[in-house]
């Protein structure tokens, strides 16, 4: 056994990976360049399906929509989260202790460990247009005519989607940039409180740059997250009103098991699963040249 090291004990990993992970993929990608409803055998069409795919106005709008869903889940909560974090790291505990720090970040965080079809259900109430919380609200204050369909108007259901999802992303952003700032040498505050260095600087020189290696995780994983997203969609408006919330893995979801196309579902599966590819390799590379630099 110590001549054989811990390779032993990586084999049921990784052989539960291959079973998991790439076996299904090199099954999607062939069944991709096939016409196959699910039943009986897949014919053989080549790029047939991904020739429809590139051509297919709906695919190119759930990718427009993602776009738009990567600035609310990914963007938005590291940027927010960063400051949060700060504030909870810099204030919060020093003034009123960890304990009330650590209350708040739980508080942040508790979106992320709900089932997502009971966070969906829950905002679908709160934004439904007849009994939801938003628009009651909104008419006790007397703002009447704000009131609207959040989810069921082709106006406002993608950025009402987008409202959500930054409630259910932030609290992951500030659990990780609180921890990378509790690794920050205090010497270093000390020494620009010396300078005369206020909050803002010290957040800016300081804080930021230590806390790169965090930053770049949250970016990564936040921005494939948002990629891949499809419980909430599914849960708050099922992809509509009109495909005003469409996106590539429902889309993929849609032709699999509504529309029984299977080989073209598979070509969009392929190719999202290409794209994060691509986006996770490049994240690393700027994150290792980063910090080749420093």
């Amino acid at each position: 056994m110590k001549r054989h090291g811990y390779a032993p004990y990586l084999i049921p990993g990784v052989i539960a990976s291959v079973a998991v992970i790439v076996v299904p993929l090199v099954m999607t990608v062939y069944v991709s360049f096939t016409k196959w409803t699910g039943v009986g055998s897949p014919r053989w069409v080549g790029f047939d399906n991904y020739t429809r795919l590139f051509a297919d106005s709906l695919f190119w709008a759930s990718f427009g929509h993602i776009a738009l869903l990567i600035i609310a889940m990914a963007v938005i909560p590291t940027l927010l989260g960063l400051l949060l974090a700060a504030v909870l790291f810099d204030y919060i505990a020093k003034h009123f202790g960890d304990r009330w720090a650590g209350l708040f970040r739980s508080g942040y965080y508790v979106p992320q460990v709900l089932p997502v079809a009971v966070t969906g259900i829950v905002w679908g109430w709160i934004l439904h247009p007849g009994y939801g919380a938003l628009n009651r609200i909104l008419e006790t204050v007397g703002l009447t005519g704000l009131a609207k369909d959040w989810l069921g108007d082709p106006d406002y259901a993608l950025y009402s989607v987008m409202g959500v999802m930054i409630w259910f992303q932030l609290g992951y952003p500030i659990v990780m940039f609180m921890s990378g700032l509790q690794r920050i040498d205090p010497s270093l505050y000390e020494a620009a409180d010396l300078d005369g260095a206020g909050w803002w600087q010290k957040f800016r020189r300081i804080t930021v740059y230590m806390i790169r290696p965090e930053f770049y995780v949250v970016l990564v994983t936040t921005t494939i997250a948002s990629l891949k997203i499809f419980g909430q969609v599914f849960v708050l408006t099922g992809g509509g009103p009109s495909n005003a919330t469409l996106v590539p893995s429902y889309f993929a979801y849609k032709n699999f098991f509504e529309k029984a196309q299977v080989g073209y579902g598979s070509a969009i599966s392929t190719v999202l699963t290409v794209l994060i590819v691509i986006l996770a390799f490049v994240f690393l590379r700027l994150q290792n040249r980063a910090e080749d630099r420093a």
